[in-house]
């Protein structure tokens, strides 16, 4: 159970929002209420509440005023859906601390809805960082499924899978993805994908209500090196191909398009198709994924993002 000073601290926070929201973009509180996913009644105690704790002057008088104002940027200028931007630690300015409450609080967002939703899901540490922070919830007519394996090439469990852990806290049915997020070759992707259990995984994965992923970058601590999928010579090929990042192992350029050939040929993921109907949500920061994050912001492979105010400037320079 939260404090409750942690309770306060996060309604203030609440408020900040609202009032910034009614103040500063002129949004109604209908507006509000939806981007905050609450009710209008809430949504107008929120916006008083900014005014009583005279957080609402000239400016907005909170540490999230310069993070909203990055965010609402950001969206504008790449077309988002959506964009959360955390305060960063001073003392470690590109850390993802932070971005893992904002996360869970997305995700919760819609949880709450009483209507059945598919939520996919990539892997990695801030992911799986987002489904720690998730309040227990019993959420049966949701259905959550992975969009990549979750399995080393020896069959033993990768190290940042979420899909599970995800469904322990929410009591959902879910659908995980048995296999290595690549195959060994091409041909052996095309057996996997064959078996009757991953075309049903792969067919719920292609009509999902909202995804969340993280964003790899290209490099020495790319995850596909580092986790033995991929070879220093195959992420030199990658380089010399113009690849700036990764998701759910599928590897694209800096304007967002999919390298052709190398390493996806052997891709075991559902397709990463641009323009998205719903929410793709990317979560990620740092200063070696910013051009990972705009890269796939450019190329319309996310329509949602959550990240950290440093990561935020430097994706606007």
């Amino acid at each position: 159970m939260a404090s409750k000073s942690e309770s306060d601290a996060n309604r203030l926070d609440d408020a900040a929002r609202a009032g910034w929201l009614y103040y500063v973009v002129g949004d109604t509180q209908d507006e509000i209420a939806r981007k905050l996913g609450v009710s209008r009644q809430s949504a107008q105690r929120l916006v008083s509440l900014a005014v009583s704790e005279q957080l609402i002057k000239f400016r907005l008088d909170h540490p999230i005023a310069r993070c909203m104002e990055l965010s609402q940027m950001i969206s504008q200028q790449f077309e988002l859906r959506m964009c959360e931007v955390v305060p960063s630690d001073p003392a470690a300015p590109f850390s993802i601390a932070g971005i893992a409450q904002a996360g869970a609080a997305e995700m919760e967002r819609h949880l709450r809805s009483e209507e059945p939703k598919v939520i996919a899901f990539g892997t990695g540490r801030a992911l799986r960082a987002c489904v720690e922070q998730l309040r227990p919830m019993d959420c049966p007519h949701h259905t959550a499924v992975s969009l990549l394996g979750n399995m080393m090439l020896d069959g033993s469990a990768t190290a940042y899978n979420v899909i599970i852990r995800f469904a322990e806290r929410i009591n959902c049915r879910h659908f995980p993805m048995p296999l290595p997020p690549l195959a060994r070759t091409a041909q052996e992707r095309e057996m996997f994908q064959q078996q009757e259990p991953v075309r049903n995984i792969l067919d719920v994965a292609t009509k999902p209500d909202v995804t969340f992923v993280g964003i790899g970058e290209i490099g020495e601590a790319a995850p596909m090196l580092v986790d033995g999928f991929i070879t220093h010579d195959e992420m030199r090929a990658l380089t010399a191909a113009g690849a700036v990042g990764e998701i759910t192992s599928w590897v694209y350029d800096e304007s967002g398009a999919l390298i052709k050939g190398l390493t996806n040929d052997r891709v075991t993921s559902a397709p990463l198709q641009k323009n998205p109907d719903h929410l793709r949500c990317g979560i990620a920061a740092g200063r070696s994924k910013v051009k990972a994050i705009k890269a796939a912001m450019k190329g319309r492979l996310i329509n949602g993002l959550i990240t950290n105010e440093a990561t935020a400037e430097q994706l606007l320079r």
